[in-house]
């Protein structure tokens, strides 16, 4: 065991590095592409400027990205976990299951927990949009905190719009549960063993998405669908905390990686016609082209970001992304009741037009409020509290 483990142990990265301004800045990226879709759905912007002034193409890449993001978030979040796992505990063989769960809870849980007890609240009150009518509320609870969403809206149709973003959760999470486990089983047969499993998980995600279609939740929501992404990100960490990715090779990665992010995330008729789109792997090289990106910038010496607010507010986003991701609902659900996307014809389409856009606009900032809020104030103090050394002790 000891000599499987030493061939995983990598370059150790320097403690401080770990949060890279361009990695959070594609995070905010990545929330902004959900809140939009979700904007999307709920306030059509179609009549609004932005739709009367952006070219198809370009709405359709504004405004219907929300899976695209999340399949971002994925990738990012194997990366990061991998490689804060090499930083803490020098090596995956080296990490502690009960301590790595537990910090997984510590981040995830006490948010999560908030939520169920607003949403439950909102349920009970009757409140419109909150209802949840086609399974119990109880039922709804246990597979939010059991993450198993994904699989319940399978069977019984989609959970309103609150609760349904904990789909992503469920699979994110459960990958997770099974991590440390992956690590021992693996290093117990070797470090290829160990890349191979996490390979394994990347040839199975475009068979899940193309093999449930008569399914259509389960086909983009089912837990192979996005593992794939998870796995990547974590070869991504192993790939990048070697000191042979350093240099020429880097900066040849991160190419590599904006021309397949650019393919995928852009041209996307192309990739249609390409029939990638068909067989599942347009996910699979934008995941590949979102590692290449993360590899390429952890490559790269650390500077401090350039002064701009448009990308530290993105960087801002994107550090509480985990917060807007859960609570973002709430604040397009309310601009949604509130609009003017059923006013009569008697309202001038301009004026409306104008409506529409204040309210994506309003519901962007909103939910960016909102998220930030609860990440100072109760999710990052829980955390802390959680994790102070006093637990780690007893755990």
């Amino acid at each position: 065991m000891s000599a499987h483990a030493s061939m995983l142990r990598v370059e150790r990265p320097a403690p401080g590095d770990s949060r890279n301004p361009a990695i959070d800045a594609l995070r905010g990226i990545a929330i902004l592409c959900v809140v939009l879709l979700h904007v999307q759905i709920h306030i059509p912007q179609e009549q609004s400027l932005l739709g009367k002034v952006l070219p198809a193409a370009l709405f359709n890449i504004a405004f219907r990205s929300g899976y695209y993001g999340v399949v971002i978030f994925f990738v990012i979040s194997g990366f990061l976990i991998t490689r804060s796992a090499l930083e803490r505990w020098g090596s995956l063989a080296a990490v502690p299951w009960g301590a790595f769960l537990w910090r997984r809870f510590a981040r995830i849980y006490p948010c999560l927990l908030l939520l169920l007890a607003v949403l439950a609240g909102l349920h009970w009150a009757q409140v419109p949009g909150f209802v949840i009518d086609n399974t119990s509320l109880l039922r709804a609870a246990a597979a939010a905190l059991t993450l198993h969403v994904n699989w319940l809206e399978a069977q019984i149709g989609y959970l309103p719009a609150a609760w349904n973003v904990l789909w992503s959760l469920s699979i994110e999470e459960t990958f997770y549960l099974a991590f440390p486990l992956i690590c021992l089983l693996s290093l117990a047969a070797g470090t290829r063993a160990l890349v191979l499993t996490l390979l394994l998980f990347v040839a199975l995600g475009p068979f899940a998405r193309v093999a449930f279609t008569n399914n259509e939740i389960w086909a983009d929501h089912s837990y192979l669908s996005g593992m794939d992404g998870i796995a990547i990100g974590c070869l991504a960490a192993l790939l990048a905390a070697r000191p042979s990715t350093a240099g020429p090779r880097s900066r040849a990665i991160l190419l590599a990686g904006m021309m397949l992010f650019a393919l995928v995330f852009f041209l996307r008729k192309a990739t249609a016609t390409l029939g990638l789109t068909a067989w599942g792997l347009n996910v699979t090289l934008l995941e590949i082209g979102v590692a290449c990106l993360l590899i390429g910038w952890s490559s790269r010496p650390a500077r401090p970001p350039r002064p701009n607010p448009l990308t530290a507010a993105l960087r801002w986003t994107g550090h509480n992304s985990y917060e807007i991701y859960l609570t973002h609902m709430f604040p397009v659900l309310l601009l949604a009741a509130a609009s003017c996307r059923n006013s009569s014809s008697a309202v001038s389409t301009w004026w409306r037009a104008g409506a529409l856009t204040a309210a994506c606009v309003l519901a962007i900032l909103l939910a960016a409020m909102l998220g930030g809020l609860v990440a100072r104030y109760y999710s990052a103090p829980m955390r802390r509290w959680l994790t102070r050394p006093a637990w780690a002790s007893s755990r």
